[in-house]
């Protein structure tokens, strides 16, 4: 039996003058004070009843739109009913760790299968059991490439901030310099690709689609990379992979991504999910855990632990990576979304987020908003915006619509399948009548 023996005041107080603080609340010095709860103001003495009353009436001061068109990194989809009702099941979601195999075999299943769905999502060889999510992967597949000789990181300045934030975090405890490649009309600049890779560069992080929604031209930087002895991350959308190159065929080394967009919905921010495939040559260098299928005394079948990377636990400082967990529930949600949706029915969701995007992208360049950059995308667009933008987003709220998100001047939106025709053509309306007030 374990005991919980929490941390007294000068031991608090010791751990935060090793940081060179004094007050917990300088923990969170990043927060804009506006963001921040303060005291709830229950009066004391209230039953349970009472006190959740008060707090749905709080909760009701939140606006909750019926109609998004935002994605920047987190997307609505139709989650199918039968993805909560196999992920609740007890079978899988019982043991949290799965050291002992002949009482994890249900834990042990669940991320085989993920693995392997994740494989044959990204065409890559290995898969490992998950990550914290889509930025702390990024940021672990940097460690994996990094080596003696080559300790420089390039990230396309397209890719998304908090995962360059987050790379930059990894990068600055271990002293490695974070170098961003410049971008040109939405996509990576290739000829500062070309000049940024000397022999001190150990590998090049790049999004695509990227956060402006840009198709990004994959295969000729793992080629640039290659060439000088680079290794390529290859930062994808999962949805998107239903419908265009893999990062296998693009010659990735290792392919990363958020998998929220499977089967989780937005939850006012997570929890989500870092998935994380790499070549065969790049196994052992994965972080966390792998699990493989194989047969016990009698011939059945069965699943172990077989691969994790011991110094994790035991080296600590001079391990590659700290990741000794996984994301369990969120991997066997998305695990039973794609087994819900099959080859085919991932295609289709792709087919109708990449339809109806560039549906609304062409009748918003009708009515004045016209496309800042005219390479190929996904599912994500930015456009010009003729009014100023926080003034159109308003007037979208007022009718119940969470509009794009505003960026540089202009308007980053998204569709998916979620989103009809009637609800673009709305907005395409409103848009149009606020550019011409």
């Amino acid at each position: 039996m374990g005991s919980y023996i929490p941390s007294t005041p000068a031991s608090r107080q010791q751990m935060l003058n090793a940081i060179g603080m004094q007050h917990a609340e300088e923990l969170f010095a990043d927060i804009p004070n506006e963001m921040l709860a303060g005291e709830l103001a229950i009066p004391p003495g209230k039953s349970e009843l009472e006190v959740r009353r008060i707090l749905q009436g709080m909760e009701a001061q939140n606006t909750v739109f019926p109609t998004i068109f935002r994605g920047a990194g987190a997307y609505r989809h139709y989650i199918p009913s039968i993805v909560k009702q196999v992920a609740s099941k007890e079978t899988f979601v019982t043991a949290y760790t799965p050291y002992q195999a002949e009482v994890s075999q249900g834990t042990l299943q669940m991320i085989f299968e993920y693995q392997t769905e994740i494989c044959e999502l990204t065409g890559m060889d290995v898969a490992n059991a998950s990550v914290y999510d889509g930025a702390s992967a990024a940021a672990e597949a940097t460690i994996m490439c990094r080596e003696r000789a080559r300790q420089t990181v390039l990230v396309a300045a397209t890719a998304h901030s908090d995962t360059i934030d987050t790379i930059q975090t990894y990068s600055d405890s271990a002293g490695a310099p974070v170098v961003p490649i410049a971008a040109e009309n939405g996509v990576i600049n290739m000829q500062a690709l070309k000049e940024a890779l000397g022999p001190e560069v150990a590998c090049l992080y790049l999004q695509s689609p990227n956060y402006f929604g840009q198709l990004e031209d994959a295969k000729a930087a793992a080629e640039l990379c290659h060439a000088a002895g680079v290794k390529l991350i290859y930062g994808c959308n999962p949805i998107a992979l239903g419908l265009l190159q893999t990062p296998a065929e693009a010659g990735a080394d290792i392919a990363v991504g958020e998998g929220q967009p499977l089967g989780m919905p937005l939850s006012f921010g997570g929890p989500y999910l870092g998935f994380m495939a790499s070549t065969k040559a790049m196994m052992r260098r994965l972080p966390g855990r792998i699990a493989g299928e194989t047969t016990d005394a009698d011939g059945k079948r069965c699943y172990v632990l077989t691969l994790q990377a011991r110094e994790q636990h035991i080296r600590r400082e001079k391990a590659l990576s700290s990741v000794c967990t996984n994301q369990a529930l969120c991997a066997l949600t998305a695990t039973v979304y794609l087994a819900a949706l099959g080859p085919a029915g991932l295609q289709q969701v792709a087919s109708q987020c990449y339809s109806k995007a560039h549906y609304m992208a062409a009748e918003l360049e009708k009515a004045g908003f016209a496309r800042r950059y005219k390479g190929e995308f996904f599912h994500e667009f930015v456009t010009e915006c003729p009014v100023e933008p926080q003034k159109l987003l308003t007037a979208l709220e007022a009718k119940g619509i969470l509009g794009g998100l505003a960026v540089e001047g202009g308007i980053l939106w998204c569709c998916t399948e979620l989103n009809t025709k009637e609800e673009i053509d709305t907005v395409v309306q409103i848009c149009k009548r606020e550019a011409q007030a």
